[in-house]
């Protein structure tokens, strides 16, 4: 049998186990704008682990201190009083007041007075996240991280289906206890079915739902309420009056004429589709991207592209892929946007990444008098054994010494930390 593990409210569970005081209130994870990784100072950060759809990247540490009501208005208010954030977390205590992933922290406050206030911090999230991981692995045999938050196991030859349940809960007391987390989990023969069990009943619920009775669990359900039927699907099936997941399952003829959508689709809410728990996933991207005050100054944007592109490539070296395409956006004030994918067959090099985001940047600069909030740069395409590229031979020789240097300069940033080289003008 397969199990899903979902970590309820898990940003604000998390900030829970060092500040108590949080508990059975009001809370709201804020995500702000980074400002140590811009410092012209060194700072301290850490190459976290890969945690299911996040990837490995540098997050820079942050001091913790006991939990201070107030501390949200050194976060999050300004010099003219106006109050700045995005909330990426809820506790369910802020069901009741509307606030969702999303809502600016000025309106979140609107909505609920009382609101307790938490900036987030991604690092210790990750790590927490990881040692989670570590505990889970010692008690499944086969386990798959799908998200920071989320897990599948296979439980097949390893505990006996009539002793499922009694597994699951041991295992949920188990983390709480341990961890001070809680935790839902669903059960079932298929993997996506086990997943929908799990939402079916939160927080801090069991769910397990025999192969015999999938067809009952589901069919009552909303499109909407299965994972992998987005916007798109949603109205092309509501287009067909199609409102519940048994009414997809009546309509299986016409949406296996959709072809591999829609026979997919079937598969998963029927418990077909015998979709494995995989312990692995290749790596499609790697990317980062901040947030930050609006600013005009090109130059200072062009510092910034300078920084993110050497923590980017210092992630890339230490993972040991060789990126070929180059993604770039901007985000302007007043909502405009531009961004741009550019493929490159080269060696990688820090080197190439630098002069390729700068002058990239410059050329996607569409709105030359807005002021720029934020900057992303990822890299995908990788090359592997099954997917060779044919290098350019006359960039060869400068790309071979470019990699060499490469090599040396990322042996002393792991002995020294990621700030130890840097370009002259990232201090300004």
């Amino acid at each position: 049998m397969i199990i899903h593990l979902d970590l309820d409210c898990y940003f604000v569970s998390a900030e829970r186990t060092r500040s108590p005081y949080l508990k059975g209130k009001p809370v709201v994870v804020v995500k702000s704008s980074d400002r140590a990784i811009f410092s012209k100072e060194d700072t301290k950060c850490v190459m976290t682990d890969r945690v299911g759809g996040f990837n490995s990247l540098f997050q820079h540490e942050k001091q913790w201190s006991p939990y201070n009501p107030n501390q949200w208005k050194k976060d999050f208010l300004d010099e003219q009083g106006k109050v700045h954030g995005i909330v990426i977390a809820k506790s369910y205590e802020c069901k009741p007041y509307g606030i969702k992933t999303g809502t600016t922290l000025s309106d979140a406050f609107r909505m609920c007075p009382n609101l307790l206030v938490v900036q987030g911090d991604h690092l210790f999230y990750q790590l927490t996240s990881s040692t989670l991981r570590e505990f889970l692995q010692t008690k499944i045999p086969v386990l798959e991280q799908y998200s920071i938050d989320e897990f599948w196991g296979d439980l097949s030859g390893w505990v006996e289906d009539e002793d499922v349940y009694e597994f699951i809960a041991a295992l949920q007391e188990e983390i709480l206890e341990k961890f001070d987390l809680p935790m839902s989990i669903g059960a079932s023969s298929a993997k996506w079915i086990a997943k929908v069990a799990t939402d079916f009943n939160k927080p801090y619920g069991i769910t397990l739902v025999p192969k015999e009775k999938i067809i009952d669990f589901v069919s009552p359900m909303s499109i909407n309420d299965f994972p992998g039927i987005g916007k798109a699907l949603s109205k092309r099936l509501g287009s067909y009056k199609i409102k519940t997941l048994g009414e997809v399952l009546d309509s299986a003829l016409m949406l296996q004429s959709w072809g591999r959508v829609g026979e997919d689709l079937i598969k998963r809410i029927s418990g077909t589709d015998r979709e494995s728990v995989n312990p692995s996933h290749d790596r499609k991207s790697i990317g980062i991207s901040r947030n930050f005050t609006a600013t005009m100054d090109r130059n200072e944007i062009k510092r910034r592209v300078i920084i993110l592109s050497r923590h980017l490539s210092h992630t890339i070296a230490k993972l040991e892929v060789n990126p070929t395409t180059y993604s770039f956006a901007l985000k302007y004030n007043g909502g405009a946007s531009s961004s741009i994918s550019t493929t490159i067959d080269r060696v990688f090099s820090e080197t190439l990444m630098r002069n390729i985001a700068v002058e990239t940047i410059i050329k996607i600069d569409n709105f030359p008098h807005y002021g720029i909030h934020s900057i992303s740069i990822s890299a995908s395409n990788f090359m592997s054994a099954t997917k060779p590229k044919t290098f350019s031979l006359f960039d060869r020789d400068d790309d071979e010494k470019s990699c060499a240097l490469g090599e040396q300069i990322t042996k002393l940033r792991d002995k020294y930390g990621v700030d130890i080289l840097r370009c002259a003008i990232e201090k300004g």
